[in-house]
């Protein structure tokens, strides 16, 4: 089949190496509105061709979509608008509400797959590329009663190719869970990093001092402000809420460092350690079970190891 791929950096050319690897694709087509990315997506091998938005979106048989949700959110439609009728749409955005209302009565809504894979790194462009991102990751389909049984089983043939284990859930309920564990994470780190280049002006203190902690808190802050800015917009309501709450854990925390009140600080770190019990929790779920589709029937399976 032919896949074209909107969005040519750590996202959507980490799909196109891993769909090519597995054989799903016949021939992968790039669109990138930066010419250095998309030519750099060719040099790489991310794609085999660029090609007109004509072209590449109405000969297609799949089309990933992985640019920044502020532009998905009034690209998607006219993307429906020029695919053939058999043709497969999934997005990659970080935030699900707002790009499914904008294409809650479309005609072709049907051939749509509202997904986000829970994965990513710090880098962005074509180079930041790499084969296994989405190994063993989670991926979100949200509104799926909305999607045909065609699109469904098309869109878990490459979810499983790609390596992602795949759960459903309500867009706004999506919105809402990701404010707190993916999108305050990072309003964290890009806060952390900017308190300590405004405290520590001598860039020195920080090479010499940095520890690992130190690095790996603070390695969020150095994602793309060009995606993330548009992820915090359509967001707001649920991440400033996620904010309101993470500001009083902080002026509490503040509140009794000043009293040195150090039974009530051990008591919230001990508290705070139960993360630990969760985040294994988590990982041992993701050993034991996955989700597979029955090729012939399209029917969902979770299998248990």
């Amino acid at each position: 089949m032919k896949v074209t791929v909107i969005g040519l950096g750590l996202i959507g050319g980490s799909m196109a190496i891993d769909l090519r690897k597995a054989g799903i694709a016949s021939s992968i087509t790039g669109i990138d509105l930066n010419p250095q990315h998309a030519t750099k997506a060719v040099e790489l091998k991310l794609v085999d061709s660029i090609e007109s938005e004509n072209l590449a979106l109405s000969t297609a048989d799949v089309i990933i979509t992985a640019i920044p949700v502020s532009a998905l959110v009034g690209l998607l439609p006219s993307i429906l608008d020029m695919v053939h009728k058999k043709a497969l749409v999934i997005d990659a955005g970080s935030t699900k509400a707002q790009i499914c209302r904008a294409l809650f009565s479309h005609a072709k809504r049907a051939q749509f797959v509202a997904a986000h894979p829970l994965a990513g790194t710090e880098n962005s462009g074509p180079e930041a590329a790499l084969s296994g991102l989405f190994q063993g990751k989670t991926n979100i389909i949200c509104e799926s009663e909305k999607s045909s049984d065609e699109s469904l089983k098309l869109a878990h043939k490459i979810f499983e190719a790609l390596g992602l284990k795949t759960i459903y859930m309500d867009a706004e309920e999506h919105d809402k869970h990701v404010a707190y564990v993916s999108h305050l994470s990072h309003v964290s780190s890009f806060l952390l990093g900017q308190t300590v280049l405004d405290i520590e002006k001598d860039e020195k203190n920080i090479f010499d001092l940095a520890s690992s902690g130190f690095a790996s808190t603070v390695r969020l802050a150095k994602s793309s402000p060009d995606m993330w800015t548009p992820i915090f917009e359509q967001n707001s309501e649920y991440l400033g809420q996620a904010l309101m709450e993470y500001i009083m854990h902080l002026q509490k925390f503040h509140y009794l460092l000043m009293k040195k009140d150090t039974k009530e600080l051990h008591r919230i770190m001990s508290r705070a350690n139960e993360i630990r019990r969760v985040l294994d929790g988590i990982e041992l779920k993701g050993k034991e079970s996955s989700i597979s589709t029955n090729p012939s029937t399209g029917n969902i399976t979770i299998n248990k190891n």
